[in-house]
């Protein structure tokens, strides 16, 4: 005799429930998921050490600690610090940056922004009190097919026309 009176049933032996709706198919309709987002997101009370390599967004509230080198954009926020070298298409800096910058399209550095470090990009903005403690080199566009100067075919010297 079971608790309160009722019968024991083996163990192993489960009566199945109906779904409370009558669908008997309710666990196969389960939706799909959505895509995941490239986005990341480094809160404003976290530290990361350690190196970011990939493809996306990634946006620094928080303290990050280590090379980054990315195919994509890379957002500093006001909060956000990083300690280490960047490599990215495109940078915008609010926050801090102590380290060596690369950016292969453009880079913005806002007005509370602060950068230690040297700078090459493509395209570089500096907003009045952005602060930039280092040099900056300007780079040629990596997608423009631009010739080098040495590389322009030599002009060739007309021949005399007959008079």
């Amino acid at each position: 005799m079971g608790l309160f009176g009722g019968t024991v049933k083996p163990a192993g032996s489960v009566d199945p429930q109906p779904p409370e709706d009558g669908r008997e198919d309710q666990f196969n309709d389960i939706p799909e998921l959505p895509e995941p987002r490239t986005d990341t997101t480094i809160a404003k009370d976290i530290t990361v050490s350690g190196n970011l390599h990939g493809e996306g967004v990634v946006q620094i509230e928080g303290t990050f600690e280590g090379e980054i080198k990315l195919k994509g954009y890379v957002i500093v926020t006001v909060s956000g610090i990083i300690r280490g070298p960047i490599e990215a298409d495109v940078i915008r800096i609010a926050g801090t940056v102590e380290g060596n910058i690369m950016a292969l399209d453009h880079l913005q550095l806002e007005r509370t922004g602060t950068i230690v470090g040297d700078v090459s990009s493509v395209s570089f903005v500096i907003e009045n009190g952005g602060r930039l403690n280092g040099r900056s080199t300007m780079i040629q566009d990596h997608k423009a097919s631009v010739p080098r100067v040495d590389q322009l075919p030599k002009k060739e010297e007309k021949e005399a026309e007959p008079v």
